[in-house]
């Protein structure tokens, strides 16, 4: 979908409504619980501060002005707090492609239960959008059908449900939920056109598998959907002694993909991966490539701020 994003805004303006962008997709998203779901935030009880960089389709442009690669920022915070009984989120992405680009910046709320041997996340999202399209050429001068070189921004709300526990975790959500709609004005600076956001839903889970006490098999889904697409990631990683990890994906209608990464410093709060997609499908349209590359830093559980009651035995029988 995303090579037919600059069809799509030309078409803005012979049509009342058109549709905006696909969102990003990542190869690391067994550890961007964040981008998935605000049910996410804080259910590790560790807070974290990630980035990730991709590079999609590594040196593919095109004949004639700026744009082929699509290049994706992505920056994300979250803690539990337990005076809220769940946690608090923060997220940062600008993402560009061909002449069109997107800034959303999100704040999440996850209010946590306890289940079973796990927690439950249920999350809720607020976020702000700005869609700038950029600069068009025009082969007759004046055009009406030619974007002019505006933004807009708008408000927007999302809500998700997320599980966690040692071996098991299974979330989604979907983002958009009011379906803002974003304003634009033509080449003559008159007109306007409009774009709709769209829903996108996301649904995940991933199973640790240990194979022996320094090997564990991790599993892993992705399931995406918007209002025109339906597309999925399947793969897994292993997982030697808490500390590398190495594994292979396949995306649907796309690419398969490699990924490896280290933790490092005190209780592996470091942790640095790299992805790496070979594009099998319609490669014609695109590069053979796409590159990824994440940091992360956890820190360690919150103590509490009150201690629990320590009981012994010793006086249960005194009166």
């Amino acid at each position: 979908m995303r090579k037919l994003l600059p069809l799509l805004l030309l078409m803005l303006f012979c049509q009342t409504y058109a549709w905006a962008q696909q969102q990003p997709q990542f190869g690391h998203y067994g550890f961007n619980g964040m981008f998935i779901s605000p049910a996410y935030a804080g259910i590790t009880n560790r807070p974290e501060v990630m980035s990730l960089y991709r590079y999609q389709w590594l040196g593919y442009n095109a004949s004639f002005d700026d744009g082929g690669s699509p290049q994706t920022l992505l920056l994300t915070a979250h803690t539990p707090v337990a005076l809220l009984k769940g946690g608090v989120g923060l997220q940062l992405v600008r993402d560009r492609v061909a002449n069109m680009s997107v800034t959303n910046a999100a704040i999440s709320y996850s209010y946590h239960l306890n289940i079973g041997e796990g927690k439950l996340g249920i999350g809720v999202q607020g976020n702000i959008n700005n869609i700038k399209k950029g600069n068009y050429r025009a082969i007759d001068p004046g055009d009406p059908s030619i974007p002019y070189n505006s933004s807009d921004t708008k408000y927007d709300i999302g809500a998700g449900l997320w599980y966690e526990s040692e071996t098991f975790y299974a979330g989604g959500g979907v983002t958009n939920l009011l379906r803002a709609q974003f304003e634009f004005a033509d080449s003559t600076n008159t007109g306007t056109g409009k774009v709709l956001g769209e829903n996108h839903i996301y649904l995940t889970a991933g199973y640790h598998l240990p194979l022996t006490s320094m090997l564990t098999l991790t599993p892993t889904a992705l399931v995406k959907h918007d209002t025109e697409t339906f597309s999925f990631d399947v793969g897994a990683r292993l997982t030697f002694d808490d500390k590398y990890w190495a594994g292979l994906n396949f995306r649907d209608q796309e690419a398969f993909g490699a990924l490896v990464g280290i933790s490092m410093l005190q209780n592996n709060s470091l942790r640095v991966g790299y992805a790496f997609d070979f594009i099998t499908i319609n490669r014609s349209a695109k590069a053979p490539t796409s590159h990824e590359v994440m940091l992360s830093y956890r820190l360690p559980e919150p103590a509490p701020r009150v201690k629990p009651p320590i009981r012994t035995p010793r006086y249960n029988f005194m009166r």
